[in-house]
């Protein structure tokens, strides 16, 4: 009798067991059929995700108007340095000088200012160089820091999301006494939730955008050293292996 029992018991288990996975599994089918789009998920975070979809606008007409700028940066002509040996060698220097300002790029730039000084000793050529170099990677960076600020502040903005939504969860359920109700809830916790999501989206892609550009600028400025080193050899050659300045 006893073993038919434990039968019987087992039997109306898996029958519940059942029904449960089935009613879930229907519960499940519905909520993906009635998913939020993510416009709509997005307008569920207030006044922060608006912050946020700002800061995502900035962060990436940032990474695009840089982006195009470094790429025009190390686009350098590879017979430049031929041909101001040449204009040099033949005591041209105007003809260098309308050379390197018609290509118009930072490398173009800082050897011209090389050219024009080319009558200094060489250790003032190469610092007037690598000062005009500095010059020129500061303009490369403009924007970059805006960018680092983005990485930093959206996640920042997020939490607080996360901690104004919370707070408004706990208000609606003080103000609902015994009625608690989910539905009373669900706003403040999307809040929560989305801006939490929202400011680590922003935030990730940011600083990744950042690395990026700055490893750009990194690779300008080896290429802006490598020619300063080769226009000083240059120079260097040219006056006979002597580094003092040349007298007009």
């Amino acid at each position: 009798m006893i073993p038919f029992t434990l039968a019987a018991l087992a039997a109306a288990s898996a029958e519940v067991a059942a029904e449960a996975l089935t009613n879930t599994a229907t519960t499940s089918v519905d909520m993906a059929g009635e998913g939020l789009s993510v416009l709509e998920l997005a307008m569920k975070g207030g006044w922060i995700m608006v912050v946020l979809a700002l800061l995502s606008v900035a962060g990436v007409y940032i990474f695009f108007e840089r982006f195009s700028v470094l790429r025009g940066a190390m686009k350098v002509n590879p017979n430049m340095l031929e041909r101001i040996h040449d204009n040099l060698k033949e005591n041209d220097r105007k003809s260098a000088m309308m050379y390197c300002q018609g290509q118009d790029t930072p490398v173009s730039r800082i050897l011209a200012k090389g050219i024009k000084d080319s009558n200094l000793d060489t250790a003032s050529i190469r610092q007037a160089l690598e000062n005009n170099a500095g010059l020129e990677i500061a303009t490369l960076e403009k924007g970059l820091p805006v960018l680092s600020t983005i990485a930093a502040v959206a996640p920042m903005l997020g939490f607080l999301g996360t901690v104004t939504g919370m707070v408004q969860a706990f208000w609606q359920m003080s103000n609902a006494g015994n009625n608690i109700d989910v539905s009373l809830l669900s706003s403040g916790i999307y809040e929560a939730m989305v801006t939490t999501v929202g400011g680590l989206v922003v935030g990730i892609m940011a600083i990744f955008a950042y690395n990026y550009l700055v490893t750009r600028v990194d690779k300008v400025q080896n290429l802006m050293e490598a020619n300063i080193i080769s226009f000083i050899e240059i120079i260097t050659e040219l006056r006979g292996g002597n580094t003092d300045p040349v007298q007009d």
